[in-house]
């Protein structure tokens, strides 16, 4: 069985920033897209960036520039550089893998449990 489990959420001022992490536990042999999505309040889930396995990027157009997202694919991780934080990126953040293949199975998606970013002076 595969679980995401998400670190680094928090609250931080207009303009910091901030660190999210995210690591699959599990036998795995490898994740084909890792990402990161959000939820804020009454909105729906969106996507905020995503990495292959070969590292090509995928970023929404509110984060470009300001975010960076990286991973490792040895430990199975991925993170997510939140710089010039608003107050509109406040939300739930969500990580996300797909298509992980393991000692037993391969899995379609798997999501984590969301970690809270807030953006407030």
């Amino acid at each position: 069985q595969v679980e995401l489990v998400e670190s680094g959420g928090g609250l931080v001022q207009p303009g910091g920033s901030l660190g999210l992490s995210c690591a699959a536990s599990g036998i795995i042999f490898g994740i084909n897209v890792m990402g990161w999505y959000r939820q804020a309040p009454g909105e729906q889930r969106e996507l905020v960036a995503d990495i292959t396995r070969g590292g090509s990027t995928n970023y929404a157009g509110a984060v470009k520039g300001r975010f960076t997202i990286s991973r490792d694919n040895v430990k199975n991780t991925v993170y997510l550089q939140m710089n010039s934080l608003k107050p509109e990126d406040t939300a739930v953040y969500y990580c996300n893998a797909q298509r992980i293949v393991t000692n037993r199975e391969t899995l379609r998606e798997v999501w984590g449990q969301g970690t809270l970013v807030t953006v407030s002076s």
